[in-house]
């Protein structure tokens, strides 16, 4: 039986640990230590993955990452009514902590009653929010699992993620010329006024349903009164559609082609690279049609769709573990609003207590 007391201790006790992406060691180690005493071999990876085995053949992977976005140190967890939020100076953490902890608790509510279960795997990962690191630079010769589920979702754990995007993301450098803005700026090649341009040109927001394009970060200029000599900015694209990204891969080389051409006392730089590639699962998977029968099994209705981010899950896939996503009970990840309901965090403790133990 799930304990709620404990699995909303588990909770607050975690996302109080510092463990911005790059920073996780402390929370690795109090992870390392609690799946120890459930009685787990528990090893860490040459960049600090977190891969906790046992003995028996064909387990299943349950997995999750330990970091957690800015701002995101300090966090004060409280219980507000019927969900658990920050102070809203920080985020929450429940991304992907109440994943973790769902986790911990249906683990340590099986060996509480000792139950029979399935063989178990555990990799909690480093550095997904920066792109999925952790998970490239897992130690895949430690993974002996070939099925999986992946605690990285939004919402409750209904929420099956059958579809996942392919992300490109591109990096512009424009070099033009210093002048002073006022006495003589004719002499000046203005790097904010090229990169502004390019930007002006590429698409912006949701294109469609399944594709989305963004240009998130953007510098440069040195002081007021001068023309600016450097500009940088850096964006994405991703899609479920492979025409699609082929068809903006050139629009976006194209508009770099065209401000080059139009700025021949400028010099601009770019980058273009895909961080992670997209997969699409049937209805009909053998995976998702399991997951939709355990969610059954605790009265809850299965809600497969797509999803517009990428998790661990790509890389997983990629590397030829069959995982499959599903949500984990937080709601509006990535900001100070960050909250995650107490019924859907129970609900998912239930759910992978309920993947283990099925027949």
């Amino acid at each position: 039986m799930i304990r709620q007391e404990r699995l909303i201790q588990t909770f607050l006790d975690l996302v109080r640990i510092d463990s911005p992406s790059g920073e996780e060691e402390a929370v690795a180690q109090e992870l390392s230590r609690r799946l120890t005493a459930l009685g787990f071999t528990v090893q860490r990876d040459a960049h600090g993955n977190v891969i906790a085995s046992e003995p028996g053949s064909d387990p299943l992977l349950l997995s999750a990452h330990m970091d957690t976005v800015e701002p995101g140190r300090g966090v004060k967890p409280r219980v507000e009514g019927d969900r658990i939020v920050s102070d809203g100076t920080t985020v929450l953490g429940g991304d992907c902590k109440a994943g973790v902890s769902a986790i911990l608790e249906a683990l340590d509510s099986i060996k509480e009653e000792r139950a029979k279960r399935a063989p178990v795997q555990v990799v909690f990962t480093r550095g997904e929010e920066i792109g999925l690191v952790g998970a490239k630079n897992l130690d895949f010769s430690l993974v002996k699992a070939k099925r999986g589920v992946v605690f990285d979702g939004n919402g409750p754990p209904s929420k099956i993620t059958i579809a996942s995007p392919t992300y490109v993301g591109f990096d512009v450098e424009v070099k033009g010329r210093a002048a002073h803005a006022g006495a003589e700026p004719e002499k000046g090649v203005s790097a904010i006024h090229i990169a502004a341009q390019i930007i002006a040109r590429l698409p912006q927001g949701r294109l469609d349903a399944e594709t989305t394009f963004n240009v998130g970060l953007i510098t440069g200029g040195s002081v007021r009164n001068a023309v600016p000599e450097e500009a940088a900015f850096m964006g994405e694209f991703r899609s479920r559609n492979r025409e699609t990204l082929e068809r903006l891969r050139r629009e976006v080389l194209e508009a770099f082609q065209e401000a080059r051409q139009g700025n021949p006392g400028a010099a601009i730089t770019d980058t273009l690279y895909t961080d992670f590639e997209g997969y699409s699962l049937s209805a009909d998977d053998p995976m998702v049609q399991h997951l939709v029968r355990v969610l059954a099994s605790i009265g809850m209705a299965a809600e497969p769709g797509p999803s517009g981010g990428g998790t661990d899950g790509n890389i997983m896939n990629l590397h030829g573990i069959h995982c499959v996503v599903v949500g984990m009970s937080t709601q509006e990840m990535h900001t100070t609003r960050e909250f995650v309901p107490i019924a859907d965090l129970v609900s998912t403790a239930r759910f992978c207590r309920a993947l283990l133990t099925a027949s």
